[in-house]
């Protein structure tokens, strides 16, 4: 693909992106691309340099080196263009809580430079499109948190960008309002727009096209959902991953811990997911067993490929911390 195509697809780019503070690399060369029209997620554990990233792409952060290209614009050069054409939820509630919520509006369409002469259709138009409608009057502080969130990204829409960075958007909030955020999300996304979002949820990784997973500052797998599920680290040879269902969960777990051809097990919600050698049959699985026990084959998850991923950078950095001493 040119040059010229690659900026006509790509709405984000990380170019050898770092950031340190002082003796600590938050973000240590993350190179990553991101194409219109896309919900891209960023998953990582706490501390990992998520928001950091997000910060560096609104300009609000300057990169220690690197650059972040977002719709072919450097933001360390073009900060204040590229703060025009995006919008922003951070992770924590950022509004003003002593504000109604049309108040908080008017003040973010005002600070991105909307128009007078827009204002009041555009505010009508994102409360419309956010179903805020009944909400903008009260106090953003007295809302719930769903509505919290309804109201953050409608503020973070006023402008009508062409690109939406949403760091973790329904932490804290209750299924059905995370469901009703992803519902708008996707409308969003059928309008064109392209969003760059955080989460740790697994159910909201899987609706996102494209993946990338940083830990410990660094990106450590980038790709589609069943790309991620495809890696060799993930399916390692000679092994297959199996489901045991079975009402004595806990014994079941004791039992399979002592299986010598049990590679991996991990309760999940009413059945044990294992990763075992393909010596190991069924038949002899189920000798380990309460009476009650099925089994079935299942393929990779995502979490099967985030937990993978970690313990081998975590064992990574441990033995090149020893090499040190």
């Amino acid at each position: 693909m040119s040059v010229a195509n690659a900026e006509r697809t790509t709405a984000i780019e990380a170019r050898g992106l770092t950031r340190r503070f002082g003796s600590l690399v938050a973000v240590d060369g993350v190179d990553l691309s991101v194409r219109k029209g896309s919900i891209f997620g960023l998953l990582g554990p706490n501390g990992s340099g998520k928001s950091t990233l997000i910060r560096m792409f609104c300009g609000l952060l300057r990169p220690s080196s690197g650059a972040p290209i977002v719709l072919g614009l450097d933001v360390r050069r073009r900060p204040v263009q590229v703060r025009r054409r995006i919008g922003y939820m951070s992770q924590r509630f950022s509004l003003y809580d002593e504000l109604t919520g049309h108040e908080n509006l008017t003040f973010f369409a005002r600070a991105y430079g909307l128009p007078r002469r827009r204002l009041t259709r555009r505010l009508g138009e994102v409360v419309e499109r956010t179903g805020l409608s009944g909400y903008e009057t009260p106090r953003a502080g007295t809302l719930s948190g769903g509505w919290k969130q309804r109201l953050a990204l409608a503020c973070a829409l006023v402008h009508d960008p062409d690109v939406l960075f949403l760091d973790e958007p329904t932490a804290g909030i209750d299924p059905v309002a995370r469901r009703a955020l992803w519902t708008l999300l996707f409308e969003l996304i059928a309008e064109g727009k392209t969003l760059f979002v955080t989460t740790h949820y697994m159910d909201e990784a899987e609706r996102c096209d494209h993946l990338a997973y940083v830990y410990l500052s660094k990106l450590l797998v980038n790709g589609t959902p069943s790309e991620l599920k495809a890696l060799p680290d993930v399916n390692p040879p000679d092994t297959r991953r199996v489901e045991a269902r079975t009402n004595r969960i806990q014994e079941a777990l004791r039992r399979l811990e002592t299986h010598p051809g049990v590679l991996e097990a991990t309760v999940f919600g009413e059945s044990i997911r294992l990763l075992v050698d393909d010596a190991t049959t069924n038949r002899g699985l189920l000798a380990f067993l309460p009476d009650d026990a099925t089994l079935a084959a299942i393929r990779p998850s995502l979490e099967d490929v985030f937990v993978t991923m970690t313990q081998r950078a975590s064992a990574a950095a441990a033995t090149q911390e020893g090499a040190k001493r």
